[in-house]
């Protein structure tokens, strides 16, 4: 059986990881980060591609893709988490995806604490540095049995 295709999708400002507010975010980069979900996923039997950008339309296009292929998708919408309706809409066509967040969201500012995105969400982790998205696929695993 061949693995399953899973998309881990990062939005605005994530390729800064490991420079932008590392106290928050931590030091992993978002190259390293890519890799190791690379290697986990394929530990776990799944062909992860990770992508990053700082375009809506281009995550909106990759979100019409992952719904296209009924491909899974780890969902780190960064700020279009708390308002864009655009990327919810093309979310709630895929399959199943889970929502991460880095950093506890919900122990900072305020408007953090939304998300249009988590009501179609399979699971949502908050909280758990970049090792959310390893919590993540391995959810994803589990649920392609």
């Amino acid at each position: 059986m061949s693995a399953r295709k899973v998309l881990v999708l990062n939005g605005p400002n994530l390729g800064r990881l490991g420079t932008r507010q590392p106290e928050i975010y931590g030091a992993v980069t978002h190259t390293q980060l890519a890799e190791h979900l690379v290697e986990t996923g394929r530990g776990l039997g799944l062909d992860v591609e990770v992508r990053q950008t700082d375009h809506e339309g281009e995550m909106i296009g990759w979100l019409h893709e992952a719904a296209d292929l009924g491909a899974p998708v780890v969902l780190n919408a960064g700020a279009w988490t708390h308002y864009s309706y655009a990327v919810a809409d093309a979310a709630a066509l895929v399959t199943s995806y889970v929502e991460v967040h880095i950093s506890n969201v919900h122990a900072r500012e305020g408007f953090r604490a939304h998300s249009v995105l988590s009501a179609k969400a399979a699971g949502i982790i908050v909280g758990c540095g970049v090792g959310g998205y390893d919590l993540a696929l391995a959810h994803i695993a589990a649920t392609l049995g």
